[in-house]
């Protein structure tokens, strides 16, 4: 939940900071200001006022001549007092909560200080928010007392991932009559994230007995923490403290103790977004499912343990991250999470055209699992693609063909992205093609159907 800004603002001329001092715009600036203010209504009056002087001049009409400058001078007065009167208001904005996903929704609760000594006339809130959140929010304020307090909200909801400005917030101060109005903003605004949708996946298996995935963990020398206690053959040099008597007296050889830890799994999340790879957009593109399928696998990664690893075509991976990744099931798991979520929420087409940079990237044969979400492939691409197998403990392929999903499920997969599909089998992928409005947890299952071999091939005219 994040919290806006502390601000006060004098709607009579000016801005006021919160320990009271002022900085004055001028009296000429100020009035013409106020007079600049003048509604509709106002301004009716006063040329009704003139033209009714006008009127009374010409035709020597003093009782007209009364009405006219009565009319013309209503207006005015209200203009003056409402730029002569001080009101010290305090306008705070929280976001509960401040990172939404896509399709849900959001609330803003604002909330008005009057912290003069005067109660202050009819005030009129207004909130600045981009179009794709909703019609802009407005509120009606009667009487504030002085010391008193207004606390209203309003929901956004936006389908489109991103981050976007809410604010600045901008009130109204307006006379009894309507003649007049005064706009005053504050000065700062607040951030919405809008991240992608997160579907929880089942704990599935999808790499089998590969290293790095699942139960194969791999173990390395401890540096600190519990150790696990290890025998091996007695070595020159070894100190005979470590000598492990249970063990010798079993295998007749002296033996030693050997102090290893089991070492975190490790996956990498790769998403292609090169614009040449991604046809369409909006909500229900191709590319928008990619996005939620890497931040769901992230998610289900690191609740699981896994150190994970955001990388991209560009070779660019999440600011902040170590080398291995983010470590899953651990204190900062949730911060890591949200970090990549933010990433997630921002991250566009890019202009490369290879994939060539991710996969230099990549380490040789230490890797663990490897999830990738691709677009498009020509042949090319689809080969580097197949060698990043070989630098991988295990190795998962969502294919997306844009093509399919502009057409619809009614469609048919084309030929070239069969063709890409079994190339990456052929390399030893568990690869799958992703149908137009399938679920992430449907891919994800049968990705596992693939792997253990149960599902029927896939198959250019349909989805098994």
């Amino acid at each position: 939940m994040a919290a806006g800004g502390h601000y006060a603002a004098d709607p009579g001329g000016g801005f006021t900071d919160g320990d009271g001092a002022t900085n004055d715009k001028g009296d000429k600036s100020g009035l013409r200001t106020a007079l600049a203010g003048l509604t509709t209504r106002g301004r009716s009056f006063l040329a009704a006022g003139i033209a009714a002087a006008i009127c009374a001049y010409v035709l020597g009409q003093s009782d007209l001549l009364r009405v006219g400058l009565l009319l013309a001078a209503l207006p005015l007065v209200c203009a003056g007092v409402l730029y002569r009167t001080r009101y010290r208001v305090a306008g705070s904005r929280r976001l509960a909560p401040a990172r939404v996903p896509a399709g849900s929704e959001a609330r803003v609760h604002l909330r008005m200080d009057n912290i003069s000594r005067l109660p202050t006339g009819l005030l009129m809130l207004q909130d600045r928010v981009p179009y794709v959140l909703g019609p802009r929010p407005r509120f009606v304020l009667d009487r504030v007392e002085a010391g008193g307090r207004r606390e209203v909200s309003y929901r956004v909801r936006s389908d489109l991932r991103g981050r976007y400005p809410l604010g600045p917030l901008q009130l109204r101060l307006t006379d009894p009559f309507g003649m007049c109005e005064l706009t005053r903003s504050f000065s700062t605004h607040d951030t919405l994230t809008v991240i992608p949708r997160v579907e929880p996946l089942p704990p599935v298996r999808l790499s089998g007995e590969a290293k790095g995935y699942g139960d194969g963990r791999q173990r390395s020398l401890a540096l600190a923490g519990d150790d696990d206690v290890i025998p091996r053959e007695y070595r020159y040099g070894d100190d005979l403290r470590r000598v492990h008597w249970r063990s010798t007296a079993r295998y007749g050889e002296l033996m030693v103790r050997r102090e290893e830890q089991p070492q975190r799994a490790r996956c990498t999340v790769l998403l292609d977004t090169r614009g040449a790879a991604f046809q369409g957009a909006g909500p229900d593109s191709a590319f928008e499912w990619a996005v939620s399928g890497a931040a769901s696998a992230l998610v289900h990664m690191l609740e699981r343990g896994f150190s994970v690893r955001l990388l991209t075509d560009t070779g660019s991976a999440v600011p902040g991250e170590g080398t291995d990744g983010f470590a899953g099931a651990s204190q900062e798991s949730a911060d890591a999470a949200g970090l990549m979520m933010d990433t997630l929420a921002v991250v566009d087409h890019s202009d490369a055209y290879a994939l060539s940079p991710a996969y230099d990237v990549l380490r040789g044969g230490n890797e663990g699992l490897l999830v990738a979400f691709f677009g498009d492939l020509d042949e090319e691409q689809a080969a580097v693609a197949a060698k990043m197998r070989q630098r991988s403990g295990g190795a998962v392929a969502f294919l997306l063909d844009s093509a399919w999903w502009i057409q619809g499920p009614g469609a048919a997969v084309s030929q070239q992205c069969a063709e890409r599909l079994r190339m990456l089998q052929e390399a030893g992928w568990t690869a799958v093609v992703v149908p137009p409005g399938a679920s992430v947890v449907e891919m994800w299952q049968q990705a596992d159907r693939e792997r253990a071999g149960t599902s029927a091939p896939s198959t250019p005219g349909g989805w098994s």
